[in-house]
């Protein structure tokens, strides 16, 4: 494979695994209460700042590892985040069995992103990046 499909390539994986964190960290912006509240219900102190705190990893990592920009740190942060939110809103082990399988489904889906986040992680962001043209 050469330089240009694998830069072209990280890109493609970055812009992949970003959406969903981008997306959802302006979702909870837009439906604050309820996440509040749902953090609340499993359990965590200060819910509020646990909110604020989620949306700043989400949206922010989210956007930095679109853009390629400080990528491997936003990378390794979402990396630990999605594993911590596999086993604590996850815990598939623990529900009611009419719950069992999409809790395992979205279990699962989180630690395998937390896979793709250490990947970037381990190899950087490739040529199509702010952090490539910063070490140019």
């Amino acid at each position: 494979m050469n330089n240009q499909t694998q830069n072209v390539a990280a890109l493609l994986g970055r812009i992949l695994l970003s959406l969903i964190f981008i997306t959802s960290g302006f979702g909870k912006i837009a439906g604050f209460a309820g996440v509040v509240g749902y953090i609340g219900s499993k359990g965590l102190p200060a819910a509020s700042v646990v909110a604020v705190l989620t949306i700043l990893v989400e949206l922010g990592g989210g956007l930095a590892v679109l853009v390629g920009f400080l990528s491997r740190w936003a990378a390794l942060a979402l990396a630990v985040f999605c594993v911590l939110a596999a086993f604590i809103f996850h815990a598939y082990w623990g529900v009611p069995a009419d719950q069992v399988m999409g809790q395992q489904i979205n279990f699962w889906k989180n630690i395998s992103i937390a896979g793709g986040f250490l990947m970037l992680t381990a190899f950087g962001p490739g040529g199509i990046s702010i952090d490539a043209k910063r070490a140019a």
